[in-house]
């Protein structure tokens, strides 16, 4: 049996990624590109150790919660939504591996506008993936 809290959880970790990636895509992302060349490394660098932190708990808050309640569903859900939104989470913690790390590993080194656009492109990725869990988070309420 699911317990209650666990759907609240879900949905806060969620709804709080949705959030930061919304404003990770339309202000920080794009202001990467007016930190200047002088001093990028070290922002870089911030950028990462700083974010770890901020993501980090809530990812992986969420990625337990998305497991859990497929493999547990509340009854009144059924797996349907539950397998949704863990098929939505594969698609960003791909996207985050195979997309994200390696453009924030390039700019690691100094600012380069072709990754950067890469980047913030390939973020819309899980800009509307979030965005979809956040409603599906919602609806299982």
């Amino acid at each position: 049996m699911t317990p209650g809290w666990l759907v609240h959880l879900h949905a806060g970790a969620t709804l709080y990624m949705a959030g930061l990636i919304w404003f990770v895509q339309l202000v920080h992302y794009p202001l990467m590109r007016r930190v200047g060349r002088e001093g990028y490394d070290v922002y870089q660098a911030q950028h990462a150790r700083r974010t770890a932190w901020a993501v980090g708990p809530a990812m992986l808050t969420e990625l337990a919660c998305a497991v859990w309640l497929v493999a547990l569903p509340p009854a009144e859900l059924g797996r349907g939504l539950p397998l949704a939104g863990l098929v939505l989470l594969a698609v960003i913690w791909l996207s985050t591996a195979r997309l994200q790390v390696p453009c924030h590993r390039k700019l690691a080194h100094g600012f380069d506008p072709a990754v950067h656009r890469r980047l913030v492109l390939g973020n819309w990725l899980r800009t509307a993936a979030w965005s979809a869990r956040g409603v599906i988070a919602l609806a299982m309420i």
